[in-house]
């Protein structure tokens, strides 16, 4: 039980890291830091790891992102509650679409609702300016990107037995 504990939190340490180098592939929208690759990370880990894992290593890249100055307050909403919703579709479902389905509405729409909060309390915006929406669409567009190139990904590694071969080396599945 522990040699896999220990193996599902070395594979998030490394999704976590790559989490992190892939938001030097950013763009900005509309005063956010898109990243699609934290995206993809969060389907990754939660297809392979469990919901649990996969916002720990959300809540690790977005803590490692800020401090190296890579990322903003809203990756911390938006990864964390794509992270999580995603995390528990995959667990009931077992089913792919509705998997990336859940990170795009975890992240653009919870995450962005809540990132209006985090923007008015912690960031300084004025909330007359801010609309209470406004982070949706550019959450949107970053996770749609990162669930393409991660419904991409899963494919290839289905094709090439690499998948199966990942979960069951992961066997264990999720902590119940």
């Amino acid at each position: 039980m522990k040699h896999v504990n220990v193996r599902k939190l070395a594979v998030a340490s490394v999704f976590c890291a790559v989490a992190v180098v892939g938001s030097l592939f950013s763009f900005p929208i509309f005063g956010s830091k898109c990243s699609p690759v934290q995206h993809m990370v969060n389907i990754l880990c939660a297809v392979l790891l469990g919901p649990w894992y996969g916002v720990g290593a959300a809540f690790g890249a977005s803590l490692i992102r800020n401090l190296l100055g890579l990322g903003s307050l809203m990756a911390f909403p938006g990864s964390m509650l794509g992270a999580l919703l995603c995390g528990l579709v995959y667990w009931k479902t077992r089913n792919i679409p509705a998997t990336l389905a859940g990170e795009v509405f975890g992240t653009a729409v919870l995450g962005g609702l809540c990132a209006y909060p985090v923007a008015v309390l912690l960031m300084g915006q004025s909330a007359s300016e801010l609309a209470f929406y406004a982070y949706i669409i550019p959450f949107l567009i970053s996770t749609g990107a990162g669930a393409v190139i991660s419904g991409a990904v899963i494919c290839s590694l289905e094709r090439t037995g690499v998948y199966q071969a990942m979960t069951e080396s992961l066997k264990e599945g999720y902590a119940r």
